[in-house]
């Protein structure tokens, strides 16, 4: 390991549209910056097909953007590194190294932007389709549904929220339940199924997915008695949408931070974290939204707050 101690403004670690974002707006303050990502530029969003709800952009691949982000980045003289980072250490003049393999840096401020993950539910076919027919948020692939029948996977606030989303845009709605009961307020629940194509199985998984290069068949599962049976549908007809929640990555934080409910960090308007010096932003705050737009938005804040506190530092 290789230990890079002549200290940077800000080093970010995650190099999504929210630590691109803090990096472009840091670097334009004149600040030093290097952003640290462990994947490819653009983060989680690199692995998205097509991203058309980013203002300005009718249509751009995830791949595309996070690379037009690092390349944005650089024009401002921040520095790209790769690797995975470790851990964050706070020293005794109360700058900060951030260690990691291949290297470890050394920075007057850290912001943490390292995004959240979509709980998978773990049914056979899951990960090969998703992208292909399985979906983890409406507002991003929903409108690829136009038309066509879904199935939503979650009994929870989310869930039934975002069917009520999806029924907008497809002809058919169907919530997978695996209980007997949803565990969303029932107000919420009431004007889902006033939705009229909106329509319910109760003490139901999925269990499998198959076809070529889309979904064509589905297996379900009857939780109360067992019986499996299988559907199948005309090849890109149907889709799947997961709400088993999120998972936010805050284990590189958590000694000094504050989670909320969801799990995600708690910071102030100004993405301070309880340890001064440690910004937060993006999908792994406690948040209602996660989208690319309100990542970028925080990373900006996150910019400027890591430029006011060294100022007054």
């Amino acid at each position: 390991m290789n230990d890079k101690l002549a200290p940077f403004d800000v080093a970010v670690i995650g190099g999504g549209p929210a630590g691109y974002a803090a990096a472009i707006y840091a670097a334009r303050a004149s600040l030093n910056v290097i952003v640290v990502e462990q994947g490819m530029p653009g983060g989680q969003i690199a692995t998205t097909d097509i991203i058309e709800n980013y203002p300005g952009i009718d249509s751009i691949s995830g791949f595309e953007f996070g690379q037009k982000l690092q390349d944005h980045a650089a024009q401002f003289g921040v520095l790209n590194a790769y690797g995975v980072v470790s851990s964050i250490e706070r020293t005794s003049d109360a700058t900060f190294i951030v260690h990691g393999d291949p290297d470890s840096y050394h920075a007057k401020v850290v912001i943490v932007a390292t995004g959240a993950s979509p709980r998978h539910v773990g049914f056979e076919g899951e990960d090969r389709f998703t992208g292909r027919g399985i979906s983890y948020c409406s507002t991003c692939d929903g409108m690829f549904y136009r038309g066509k029948e879904v199935f939503v996977i979650g009994g929870g606030t989310a869930a039934c929220e975002e069917a009520m989303y999806l029924s907008k845009i497809a002809t058919k709605v169907t919530m997978v339940v695996r209980r007997d009961e949803f565990r969303a307020p029932k107000g919420v629940v009431d004007r889902m199924l006033a939705c009229e194509n909106v329509q319910v199985r109760y003490e139901t998984s999925i269990t499998h997915v198959d076809g070529d290069a889309a979904i064509t068949t589905i297996q379900f599962k009857n939780n109360r008695t067992g019986e499996v049976y299988e559907e199948s549908f005309d090849e890109g007809s149907v889709g799947i949408f997961v709400f088993a929640g999120t998972n936010p990555a805050t284990k590189l934080v958590e000694d000094f931070v504050d989670l909320g409910s969801d799990g995600g960090v708690v910071t102030d308007e100004d993405m301070a974290t309880r340890t001064p010096g440690i910004f937060c932003a993006g999908d792994m705050r406690s948040k209602h939204l996660r989208q690319v737009i309100t990542a970028a938005a925080d990373g900006a804040i996150a910019g400027m707050s890591a430029y006011r506190y060294l100022s007054s530092h």
